[in-house]
């Protein structure tokens, strides 16, 4: 097998249906590869070197081979967009107090700007609700409801700073904030979509600014083993992972970093399999570059198949998870489009795919749906999610779409690589975050700079 084919690539097969050539993909040897010996006991220092990768990164290896390195015998396989409900530790058997600049939805009713919502679990399930001006003013309203989550106005992924949720004088997050009880006690829980996710865990694991010393794999490295091991957790009824090293490092958006959110994007849906369940990829930052690990030593979590969508109908309480929002009289979901919203995480207009050239199209016998740009294509399938192809592979698939007026003849055809699911933008782009403020009477809470050490490992 050439080294070449670790990218992953969207071919046309009989039917008109698009499927991925190799959707599992196995690790093969390495010239010189060590045979692996497991690491002794569980604990920190088990699976990748976050030191090791950055140093392999340096000597020219790319993400893939690292992983390869540390996890011999595992696959590299996509992933649906999904969500990952993470237990906020610090916020343990208090009540939830949070808003967003833009507003938000609280117990089926809008939040306006400046209006904060405070959350107190109930034992059953659900939450009562105080509304108040500012964290500590007036209160507006409050009542029980069953659904008990803060949500943003939109619960698209990539949100606009003034969309995230701040709790008051701490941290902001994407996505939805909710409470549990667990034990008696209340629990805070965020369900974020887990690219989202990742945007805050890589920075807080590893140094962003390994990117601009030579070893941006390293990142891309990270970025899937840190989805990997999420979405293999399941540690409480209410939510899967938490923020603490204990799990993995997740401080919201304070540590959001472009390079870091590059490298997520460029490995989007990507994730690391043990005989096609999700690995629960184990790191560490072990200083003396690591050793390869046993996978059979290592958890597994569900197939890629049997991950639901991101949630799109609340249902937290002791026992589930919850998330966005559905319209009960068509039980569709309420939003956007995959495939506007995979535009908007790729950068909207600015993007490499450039203007929308038309609305959303099917795919033959129902495969999906496409859009085209000035540069390039978006399809969505149940299988692959929603990401980028070129002209190239859409006229095979649509042979009709060669008379679409709206193609100027010199729309220029993204490079093969843009094909890959794992690299949902072109090399070299930047998809940059942003980190949400706190307006007064409460301070901004600080924007932390990624130390000079990396912080992670994983029990």
């Amino acid at each position: 097998m050439p080294r070449s084919a670790i990218s992953v690539r969207p071919v046309l097969v009989t039917g008109g249906a698009l499927l991925l050539a190799g959707t599992v993909l196995a690790f093969w040897g390495w010239p010189g590869q060590m045979e692996y010996r497991p690491l002794a006991g569980p604990g920190h220092g088990r699976g990748m070197s976050q030191v090791g990768a950055f140093d392999s990164a340096l000597q020219g290896w790319v993400a893939e081979r690292i992983l390869e390195h540390y996890y011999p015998g595992a696959a590299l396989g996509r992933i649906p967009r999904t969500s990952v409900a993470v237990r906020l530790i610090e916020q343990d058997d208090s009540t939830l107090d949070a808003y967003a600049d833009a507003g938000g939805r609280v117990a089926g009713r809008e939040l306006t700007a400046g209006q904060v919502a405070h959350l107190t679990p109930l034992p059953g399930g659900g939450a009562n609700v105080v509304v108040t001006v500012g964290c500590d003013g007036e209160v507006l309203w409050q009542s029980a409801t069953d659904d008990p989550w803060i949500y943003p106005l939109d619960q698209g992924s990539s949100r606009p700073a003034a969309e995230h949720l701040t709790l008051c004088g701490g941290s902001a997050y994407r996505g939805a904030l909710g409470v549990a009880t667990e034990n008696g006690e209340a629990r805070t829980i965020n369900r974020v979509d887990v690219e989202d996710y990742l945007l805050g865990v890589v920075p807080a694991e590893v140094q962003a600014n390994w990117a601009d010393r030579g070893a941006a794999e390293a990142l891309r490295a990270q970025a899937i083993a840190a989805r990997s091991y999420a979405l293999a957790e399941h540690r409480y009824p209410y939510a899967q992972t938490c923020d603490t090293t204990d799990c993995q490092a997740y401080p919201g958006t304070a540590k959001e970093d472009p390079r870091a959110a590059e490298a997520v994007a460029a490995t989007a849906g990507t994730v690391l399999l043990r005989d096609g369940r999700i690995l629960r990829a184990e790191y560490s930052a072990a200083p003396d570059g690591g050793e390869p690990a046993d996978i059979y030593t290592f958890a597994v979590g569900p197939t890629p198949s049997e991950l639901g969508p991101v949630p799109i109908e609340p249902e937290l309480n002791d026992q589930t998870g919850g998330g966005a929002p559905m319209d009960p009289r068509t039980r569709t979901v309420v939003g956007e489009s995959p495939i506007d919203v995979e535009y908007q995480r790729l950068g909207g207009a600015n993007s490499s795919v450039g203007q929308p050239l038309g609305p959303v199209m099917a795919l033959p016998q129902k495969a999906g749906t496409y859009r085209m740009f000035t540069n390039g294509v978006i399809i969505s399938t149940p299988t692959l999610g929603a990401q980028v192809v070129d002209f190239t592979r859409l006229m095979q698939l649509v042979p009709e779409a060669t008379t679409y007026e709206a193609i100027p003849p010199s729309s220029t055809v993204p490079p093969a690589s843009a094909m890959s699911p794992a690299s949902a933008v072109t090399p070299g782009s930047t998809v940059a975050p942003n980190t949400a403020s706190t307006p007064t009477p409460r301070p901004t809470p600080s924007t932390a700079i990624p130390s000079s050490e990396p912080t992670g490992g994983q029990p």
